[in-house]
This record gives C-alpha cells, sequence and structure tokens, in this order.
C-alpha cells in the first residue's frame, strides 16, 4: 500500500561561351581542380600528451573544464603526486602510481586502476575496476557493481564533491547521480577468511583522501567538499541500518523530478533520518504493478513519461515524516510513499531487486 499525494522546375540556362564540351573557359585554363573537404579533414588533431600524465612524482597537475571534453585519459606510473581532472572523459586507466592523491571527474565509461598502491581517490564513473592494487581509499560513485581483483586493503566512500560544471559534466557523461553503487563491492578473487576491502567510517571526509588543488590555475575550480553541497547525493549504502523502519518514496518524470528528489532528500536527512539508497530507473507496467500493487493503477499511466527516481530512508517514524513533507510541499505533484511499515519493507525490497534487474546487477 501507499498514497501520492513540389516547385517548378527551372528551365536550363543556355550554354554560356566557352561552356561548350572540351572548352576551359574563356580567360584559359582554371588550373587543377579543387580537391573536395570532407568534416573529418576539419576536425582538430589530437595529441595523446594532452591527455596523458606520465612519469611524474611530487607535482600537482590537472585538467580543467572543458580540455578534456569526453577523450579517453592515461594516468601512469606518478608517485606522490596530486591529479585532478575537473571534466568528463571517456575512460580512463591508472597504471603503476604510488601515494598519489587523484580526483577524475564524471567517466562515462570504465575506470580501471592497475598496479597501484596506497593511493586515495574520489571518482565518478559508469564502471569501477582494480587489479593487483593494495591500500586504495576511494570515494566512489558508480551506476554499475564496482569489481576489486587480486587487490587488497581496499576502503570505499561515497562519492562528496561539488563545483559547478559537475552536474553538467555527470549529464554528458551519462550518468545519473540517483545511480550509485558504491558500497556494492564484488570481489572477483576472494580469499577464504579474509576481507579484501571494507567500508570507510561514516564521518570520512573526502577533502583529507583528496585536498583541494594549491596551484593557482586548478585554483580557478570552484569546488566544495561540504558533504551538504555534494551533486551526488551521499548514501549509506550496505552499512547496517538504524531502525527497523524504512520508506520508500518514488518520483515520476516531469519537468522538476530531480529537483524534487533532492528537496525530499534535505528535508529528512534535516530532520534526522538517513538516505539508505536511491536508484533511477523506467519502469513498466508488469514492473509497477509488482511493487505497488493496489496503487499501480493510477502510477502506471504516469510511467510513459520517462524514468522514476526511488528514494530509501531510514530511521524511526520516517514513514510518518516522509508523508507529512510530501503533503505539505510535495501537494500538486505525483508521489508515492509507504504507507506503514509491514507494506514500506515489501515495497523498498521489491523496487531494489527490480531496480537492480533493470540494471544488470
Amino acid at each position: 500500500m501507499g498514497c501520492f499525494f513540389s516547385k517548378k522546375r527551372k528551365q536550363a540556362k543556355e550554354p554560356q561561351p566557352g561552356a561548350e564540351s572540351g572548352d576551359r573557359n574563356a580567360a584559359g585554363d582554371a588550373g587543377p581542380e579543387k580537391q573536395p573537404q570532407y568534416s573529418w579533414d576539419q576536425r582538430a588533431k589530437i595529441d595523446p600528451k594532452d591527455y596523458m600524465f606520465s612519469g611524474l612524482k611530487n607535482e600537482t597537475v590537472g585538467r580543467l573544464p572543458g580540455k578534456v571534453a569526453g577523450q579517453q585519459f592515461v594516468i601512469q606510473d606518478c608517485e606522490n603526486c596530486n591529479i585532478y581532472i575537473f571534466d568528463h572523459s571517456a575512460t580512463i586507466t591508472i597504471d603503476d602510481c604510488t601515494g598519489c592523491r587523484i580526483f577524475l571527474g564524471p567517466v562515462k565509461g570504465s575506470v580501471f586502476f592497475r598496479d597501484c598502491k596506497d593511493c586515495k581517490c574520489i571518482v565518478a564513473c559508469q564502471q569501477f575496476r582494480t587489479r593487483d592494487c593494495r591500500k586504495m581509499a576511494v570515494f566512489l560513485c558508480c551506476a554499475t557493481q564496482p569489481i576489486i581483483e587480486s587487490s587488497t586493503g581496499m576502503k570505499f566512500g561515497c562519492f562528496q564533491y561539488y563545483y559547478p560544471e559537475l552536474a553538467l559534466q555527470l549529464k554528458d557523461a551519462g550518468l545519473s547521480i540517483f545511480n550509485n553503487t558504491w558500497s556494492n563491492i564484488h570481489d572477483f578473487t576472494p580469499v577464504s577468511g579474509e576481507n579484501n576491502w571494507s567500508l570507510l567510517s561514516e564521518d570520512a571526509v573526502a577533502q583529507d583522501a583528496v585536498p583541494l588543488p594549491t596551484t593557482e590555475e586548478l585554483n580557478t575550480v570552484r569546488i566544495s567538499t561540504d558533504a551538504n553541497r555534494s551533486i551526488i547525493p551521499i548514501t549509506r549504502g550496505r552499512r547496517p541500518k538504524h531502525s527497523e523502519e524504512s520508506c520508500l518514496a518514488v518520483f515520476f518524470a516531469g519537468d522538476y523530478t530531480t529537483a524534487n528528489a533532492r528537496k525530499l532528500i534535505d528535508e529528512m536527512t534535516g530532520k534526522g533520518f538517513w538516505l539508505v539508497q536511491t536508484k533511477e530507473v523506467p519502469m513498466k507496467a508488469d514492473d509497477a504493478q509488482r511493487v505497488f500493487q493496489q496503487k499501480a493503477s493510477d502510477l502506471i499511466p504516469l510511467l510513459d513519461k520517462g524514468s522514476v527516481i526511488a528514494l530509501e530512508f531510514n530511521g524511526d517514524g520516517s514513514i510518518a515524516a516522509c508523508q507529512d513533507i510530501a503533503a505539505k510541499v510535495f501537494s500538486s505533484t505525483k508521489v508515492f510513499v509507504s504507507e506503514d511499515k509491514a507494506s514500506a519493507s515489501r515495497e523498498v525490497d521489491s523496487f531494489y531487486n527490480f531496480a537492480d534487474m533493470q540494471m544488470g546487477m
């Protein structure tokens, strides 16, 4: 259960003097024919060195917004460096780096760390993978399940970062701020009796891991690591829940869906409730029937407009608080909110099981 609150052809021109077959022109030889120009001939040439940091030691380097613009990037053989990519990219590989602090703006494809150790990172990407890495701390936003392989001492926290261009860069990279599986780690090479990864403490601060840049050029980026300003909502993920009471809230596609979801998050967390997880996925009628049951008939017509955004809150009294906020703040917006603890538990499980299957997890 839940509640909501054609042109005529031109005549051929008369042949002009000197235009007969075999003639050049009245002035004489016109010279060689002009070669055709193609679009790919006019593209700016890309220098791979502009998209690489290699062999650096004790340096602070980076790329400003607009300087990578969706290209691939490579970071390799760096030691004790602060590295910042304040732009979106296609893929990024990081090889053989030691003791580095790395910020990677939105990556449309994969981020792959290989043979790295003692690195601290802030990363937003579609896919995240490590191989043969040791002792890394990662504040992560990842749309799919993160994978570690032959890696040990890995620690993960939720992405927390802000600068003005970041929201548009996430969009350019095809990433939703609500699809973040940062804590759902898959260890491809588990060792019996050992744990190769863990979660960072709840009070871990991104700026402590990756300090703000100090160079004059990079200082032009207006950064905030205040958790309350983070573009990506900060979720508890798979940490133990504080309460047996959870609440599911679902917004349907519209002009202000994202803003409404962020507003509800601010209202609920401001009252002391915890945001456990979020998801943005398309739903079909059968999916809605399983999740919303008796309320589905009222909601199914809304599904054709686009993806839904779902939020799970946790804490004693979270259902009543969410219903109250929905009624007062979103009275003109269609939003589903759980009605009671019994139905809420089933709705949360049903929705996120469906969402994980939808995203291939």
